[in-house]
């Protein structure tokens, strides 16, 4: 509980606020010569190694050219490259589903990229566990790195008082909506979800593809089922309860979830053959206007402000089911950090880099609209800047968070989450007798936590 009180009040004092003091202000050529400099400065390895030829393998997951994290990446590579002209970022950039798998076979063969990505709490521990990733807190020491993350967010990525990654974001889930095919559709904002499922049946019957979904990568269902089961338990904790053993799988306010999100499933809410669709495929179905709503986590607000919905697009909270649950509680999601692996070649040398990028990567966020829900503090007046009113929503959304979950694969161990994101990918194919999912997942619980 001491963890979920420290993000929700990361979430209520950091995110929060539209213009706080970070790095990275002042112009570009400003901010890049002064943390790479900084970074030399301080380092001997960059005396004894700056003529060798040295590569560093950056994993990562912004596969897609139309999402600003992509191109705000491209940008600091390629500067940092031409400051450093003896050394090559590669970039491995893949979708998160494909960058997990991956990242599981390298584990297994202890051939971590120099730059990884893993996820916070009990998604990066096992890998902690196994020694494969080194502690950062010499890098987060040097140039002030660790004052530009907001309060307490990096607790989520530090174990035995170390800390082993540093991430990219801190988001809530929310649901985007077209507003031109709301008004095509003749339908307004739900304010329960038994409206929504109205809503859903009335585009469907108009020839509006309702809700787009990514569900080859299993964990966008999930993080949907998710905030139902928030609504449905009346509060957050449920998976907490499970673990202390105070509630089971089997208990009905999991079943009706499964319940809820099968009605939604049934009533052709999300694309054909949504699980053939990876997470970027099922977002482009919104961001080019084929699909009218899409719930995810609000770091797709950067995205979709690029694309070609920008200016026709509104956001609302998930509502209440069943008359249950407070909308003001949200799915809250650290994001994905970047690790270094423990036995790098060129551990100095990466350190340095990641160091210059995340220096640099709230000043480029913003510059590119895409600084909405990042987890470093940003400099800036949004509104000035250009962030569409969508965008603004978002941010004053924030100042509503009351409190919320975290992910199930972030909260419970792989196995339990294995388990989990199978079974719910599979009510995408077929419609299944709640009592059973419940029970699947209490036996996967069971079985992985003896």
């Amino acid at each position: 509980m001491a963890k979920m009180s420290k993000l929700l009040s990361i979430v209520l004092t950091g995110t929060l606020a539209l213009s706080l003091t970070a790095c990275g202000s002042g112009n570009k050529e400003d901010s890049g010569s002064s943390a790479s400099g900084a970074a030399g400065s301080n380092s001997s390895t960059s005396d004894t190694s700056k003529d060798k030829n040295i590569t560093i393998t950056f994993q990562n997951i912004y596969p897609d050219p139309t999402d600003p994290k992509n191109k705000i990446m491209n940008k600091i590579v390629d500067q940092y490259e031409k400051d450093h002209p003896n050394i090559k970022i590669e970039l491995d950039s893949l979708n998160t589903d494909q960058q997990k798998l991956k990242l599981k076979t390298q584990a297994a063969s202890k051939e971590i990229p120099d730059i990884t990505v893993v996820n916070p709490a009990a998604q990066m521990q096992p890998f902690v566990d196994a020694k494969l990733l080194a502690p950062l807190d010499d890098m987060l020491a040097e140039n002030g790195l660790k004052d530009t993350f907001q309060d307490g967010l990096l607790d989520w990525y530090s174990f035995d008082g170390s800390t082993y990654a540093v991430p990219d974001g801190n988001n809530i889930g929310v649901v985007y909506y077209n507003k031109e095919l709301f008004e095509k559709g003749g339908v307004k904002v739900p304010s329960t979800f038994e409206e929504m499922v109205d809503v859903v049946k009335t585009l469907k019957s108009k020839g509006i593809q309702p809700m787009a979904i990514g569900e080859k990568d299993t964990w966008t269902g999930s993080f949907l089922f998710m905030n139902m089961l928030l609504r449905t338990n009346n509060g957050p904790g449920f998976l907490k309860d499970v673990l202390d053993k105070k509630k089971t799988f089997e208990d009905p306010a999991f079943v009706e979830a499964v319940d809820a999100f099968q009605n939604l499933v049934q009533a052709g809410a999300f694309q054909e053959g949504a699980t053939s669709f990876d997470y970027n495929a099922g977002e482009n179905l919104f961001k080019t206007g084929k699909a009218a709503m899409y719930y995810m986590g609000t770091w797709a607000t950067g995205g979709i402000e690029s694309s070609s919905v920008n200016g026709k697009v509104g956001v609302f909270k998930f509502p209440t089911i069943g008359g249950k649950g407070n909308p003001d509680e949200f799915m809250l999601a650290p994001g994905s950090g970047f690790a270094i692996a423990a036995d790098s070649k060129h551990l100095a040398e990466t350190k340095e880099f990641l160091n210059y990028f995340m220096l640099n990567f709230p000043k480029e966020a913003f510059e590119a609209k895409g600084a909405v829900g990042i987890g470093q503090k940003v400099d800036g007046d949004f509104k000035a800047a250009g962030y569409s009113d969508m965008a603004m929503d978002v941010l004053n959304m924030f100042k509503d968070v009351k409190g919320g979950d975290l992910a199930f694969d972030n909260t419970m161990n792989p196995g339990t989450a294995q388990v989990h994101l199978s079974s719910i990918q599979n009510l995408f194919a077929q419609k299944k007798n709640s009592a059973d999912v419940a029970k699947e997942h209490q036996a996967g619980f069971e079985d992985n936590n003896q």
